[in-house]
């Protein structure tokens, strides 16, 4: 098994609704950083990473049909390379909303971890993140909002300009079914789109929103 979808957009674009979308299409199991809090043997592929040694994506990925969010969307071009036959959907948002969110969640998280209700692997990974995601896409743990959303429209920039046309999907999850369905080419389901992680979902899993 290797990977079919490739997601390349930035946490907070909705990529938790992705990954459950992509699982009732059929795509999946979906790497997410669910999965990646979910599994103390997922952590030490991006702690490999972030010290600067190599990884075999293939391993990482193993039993994946797809991937969104992060860490996976930090490494999108290796993964490209890695699985030529992937199609790549770059999950975005308008940069406001987009920032609105990820500055409550992610942005927060990074700066105020300590003393929240995380495992040990999990405090690993997010040093891992921090390392490797931040310090690369933001150049700091704590970006403000111009220079948060410039790496952010950069990123959509870079992807659009290294994947061919046809093997990309810019996509809003706003949108629903319709234009995932059509680039994957399968048929739409019945049931409504899902709508997931939204922020009191996503501080739920580190013991609530700090104070």
């Amino acid at each position: 098994m290797s990977l079919e979808i490739i997601g390349s957009g930035f946490g907070r674009t909705g990529t938790r609704s992705l990954k459950e979308a992509l699982e009732m299409l059929g795509f999946g199991p979906c790497h997410h950083m669910t999965e990646v809090f979910q599994n103390p043997a997922q952590v030490d592929h991006w702690t490999a990473l972030a010290e600067g040694r190599e990884v075999d994506w293939e391993s990482v990925f193993a039993g994946y049909v797809a991937q969104v969010d992060w860490p996976g969307a930090h490494v999108w071009r290796e993964l490209t390379v890695a699985f030529p036959d992937a199609k790549v959907l770059h999950s975005h948002r308008p940069p406001e909303i987009w920032w609105g969110s990820f500055s409550k969640t992610i942005g927060r998280l990074m700066q105020d971890r300590e003393g929240l209700e995380i495992s040990p692997h999990g405090a690993e990974m997010l040093r891992a993140f921090g390392e490797l995601i931040m310090a690369e896409t933001f150049d700091t743990n704590t970006p403000d909002e111009a220079a948060a959303t410039a790496a952010y429209e950069q990123r959509l920039a870079d992807v659009r300009a290294a994947v061919p046309a046809d093997r990309l999907l810019v996509y809003d999850v706003s949108e629903g079914w319709r234009p995932l369905c059509s680039f994957l080419g399968v048929p739409v389901p019945a049931e409504p789109f899902p709508f997931l992680n939204r922020r009191s979902e996503f501080w739920q899993g580190f013991g609530g929103e700090p104070a």
